[in-house]
């Protein structure tokens, strides 16, 4: 994505058209790739709130024209893009004589939110207060599940849960007459893979952009301001999503200007594998950072409407700081990080 949406922002400047203006002429009716319709795509609408909510003024192009003292002052755009992928899950709910249930998934929580919105979404299914919904994770021997990686946690987790859910409930009514038994009575759910990704090209997508200051002198770079607008299905947790999204911008941030591998040609390692030297984006590093997303329904993504969110915010960040760079100083770095040297004459 930061070659991609560096080189979009690169041709606007060569055709003399604003960047946003440029992808909303070309915004394609199917995916290009593939061929497949979209299953939704919300990247028109994330563009034109984002460039409202941020203030953004094509008619300023040219580059080292807004300064503070010795501080030149640019701003950026990039969209961004992350497949919404499901992976194959399975899940259990049980239900006690008291109407305490017991969801439960090898499904594991790494800070993100997952205790949060499973216990939701399960609640959700079972048309019960979430208080009366126990969830248990993080162990191998609950009902199989794939890690939290790629984006897929939420929508594959909580479809195996719905699902499972929806057959707990079908139980109780059509064997119980819609009553719990005095044993209990539990479900097991799940689904291998989603038909519809056959049909559709699935995706999330959003609108990211940047204010960056550049120091003449130094070559400095600081980023007071950062913002997205992201089209992610449905929101289970707002609360939880933006800290997430949050995070990801801030990830983004810290890819631009700061993360760099070094590898030592020798022994083919790399010899700045710790904190104190491979740096990464503190909170002295961060400004401002404007999160939102517009409402989108995607009836095909999954039963839940779930996009992932974990990427999202951040693939289009370091771009969208690199193009507000060039429109600060009108040096365009096609190599990150974006470090000092690369900034001075």
């Amino acid at each position: 994505m930061f070659a991609l949406e560096s080189a979009m922002d690169e041709l606007a400047v060569e055709c003399g058209l604003d960047p946003i203006e440029l992808r909303l002429r070309n915004e394609p009716a199917v995916d290009p790739e593939t061929g497949l319709p979209y299953s939704s795509r919300g990247l028109v609408a994330c563009l034109r709130e984002g460039a409202e909510r941020f203030g953004w003024a094509p008619s300023d192009p040219t580059p080292r024209t807004r300064r503070a003292g010795r501080w030149l002052i640019g701003t950026g755009v990039a969209a961004s893009t992350y497949p919404a992928v499901q992976l194959p899950a399975s899940a259990r709910v049980a239900v006690d004589a008291a109407g305490r249930y017991r969801v439960s998934i090898a499904a594991v929580d790494i800070g993100t939110g997952a205790w949060t919105v499973l216990s939701q979404i399960a609640a959700d299914a079972l048309a019960v207060p979430v208080e009366q919904v126990q969830l248990e994770i993080g162990d191998s021997t609950l009902p199989q599940a794939f890690p939290a990686w790629g984006s897929t946690g939420t929508a594959s987790w909580g479809w195996a849960i719905t699902d499972a859910a929806q057959k707990l409930r079908a139980r109780m009514r059509d064997e119980h007459g819609g009553t719990i038994p005095p044993e209990g009575l539990e479900a097991d759910g799940g689904f291998a893979g989603n038909p519809a990704a056959q049909q559709f090209s699935m995706h999330a997508f959003g609108a990211q952009f940047a204010e960056v200051r550049v120091n003449e002198d130094t070559g400095e770079v600081r980023v007071p301001r950062l913002l997205g607008v992201f089209a992610a299905g449905r929101i289970v947790n707002p609360k939880t999503a933006r800290s997430q999204v949050l995070g990801g911008m801030t990830w983004g941030l810290s890819m631009a200007l700061h993360e760099e591998s070094v590898l030592d040609p020798r022994f083919g390692d790399y010899v700045n594998h710790d904190f104190a030297e491979y740096h990464i984006a503190t909170n002295a590093d961060v400004g401002e950072i404007d999160v939102s997303w517009i409402d989108e329904e995607d009836p095909h993504v999954n039963p839940i409407g779930v996009k992932g969110i974990g990427e999202i915010g951040i693939v289009g960040t370091a771009a969208a700081i690199a193009n507000a760079v060039y429109h600060a100083t009108g040096i365009r770095v096609r190599d990150l990080p974006i470090t000092l040297d690369k900034l001075l004459p």
